[in-house]
């Protein structure tokens, strides 16, 4: 009878007992790949993750610019740091093409700020000659505050987003009258509602920008 300490078969019993201990180291192998695969060595306890502030999922368009590296000693933009460039996608558009609108901050000084710049203080006008044809303030949900930090140089860009080619009036929120046709519009120009630069903490964004015309079709 064949037990583990006298294996019987045709060959010698050196044999059998060879061919177990290689199979042991191989099982012994795994088993220290598997524990190192679960413990680490030398990594430590793993970093704690942070746990993601919850925030709404409604935004009002336009969208804030996007996130800057938090600088906790960083002081309030001035109105000579900073340059608000408006920018649109094509120069020409087609018909039923739409618009997509978006701004770029940048800090031209030369020591980093902050900056209040979310879509509670963003304010896009279209305008056809003194024809005023839409601004993203007529009839807007209530913004979304947020503050970003600038690095010098290092230009900061908002989500572009898109304008749907029809007049708006801030005392008529349901009617949606096509602008007029083959006018040069000029796309668009970004202000604040108010430009209050007298507190830090309510810095605003810089005053009207020149303004880049498009012609739509």
């Amino acid at each position: 009878m064949s037990t583990i300490r006298n294996p019987v078969g045709p060959l010698p019993p050196q044999i059998y007992w060879r061919r177990r201990i290689v199979v042991g180291l191989g099982v012994l192998a795994v088993l220290i790949i598997i524990v190192l695969i679960i413990v680490r060595p030398g990594t430590g306890a793993p970093a704690e993750q942070p746990t993601p502030d919850p925030q709404s999922s409604e935004t009002a368009e336009p969208d804030e610019p996007g996130e800057a590296p938090a600088t906790g000693d960083a002081a309030a933009c001035t109105p000579s740091q900073v340059t608000v460039t408006p920018v649109t996608d094509a120069e020409v558009y087609a018909a039923g093409q739409q618009p997509l609108l978006s701004l770029t901050l940048l800090n031209t000084g030369t020591t980093a700020c902050t900056l209040q710049a979310g879509s509670d203080v963003q304010s896009y006008v279209i305008t056809s000659g003194s024809d005023r044809i839409w601004a993203s303030t007529d009839c807007q949900e209530p913004g979304v505050p947020a503050e970003v930090t600038l690095e010098p140089g290092e230009p900061l860009s908002s989500s572009p987003f898109a304008w749907s080619r029809t007049r708006s009036s801030a005392d008529d929120c349901t009617s949606e009258a096509p602008p007029p046709a083959t006018s040069p519009l000029c796309l668009p120009r970004c202000s604040p509602p108010s430009s209050d630069w007298t507190r830090p903490s309510r810095s605003r964004m810089p005053r009207p920008w020149p303004s880049p015309c498009a012609t739509t079709a």
